[in-house]
């Protein structure tokens, strides 16, 4: 594709009983990078559901907030994460975390890269 794209990251979607995701950018196989607008109205974790990637995450919320349950946090323990608008969290691969709070108005947009999981993460 040789043409120019925009687009508006904070652009309103439809409120739906699933997360709005749209893949901006990615590459040709699934194990390549990946860049993602998610849009959560309010959406969390299911009960008792882990994530647990096989790449690494960073994720920056753009607008409203979020709460992160990670099992083993910054702190080398089980912990929450509060992200507030202009807050990024930088998630390794197979760091088994969960969603437990996004607000709903306004709804939280994340803005989440996919890295793959080549060593340590980065730093910063």
């Amino acid at each position: 594709m040789t043409e120019v794209r925009t687009g508006s990251l904070l652009a309103p979607v439809e409120r739906k009983p699933e997360e709005f995701v749209e893949v901006l950018a990615a590459g040709p196989s699934p194990d390549e990078a990946r860049v993602e607008r998610i849009v959560s109205h309010g959406h969390v974790s299911p009960e008792g559901f882990w994530f647990d990637q096989d790449q690494q995450e960073r994720a920056a919320v753009l607008q409203g907030e979020a709460e992160l349950e990670c099992e083993d946090g910054p702190n080398g323990r089980r912990e929450s994460l509060r992200l507030l608008a202009g807050d990024w969290v930088l998630i390794p691969a197979h760091a088994r975390h969960r969603v437990t709070y996004t607000s709903a108005d306004p709804p939280c947009v994340w803005a989440a890269v996919f890295l793959p999981n080549a060593g340590s993460p980065a730093r910063g």
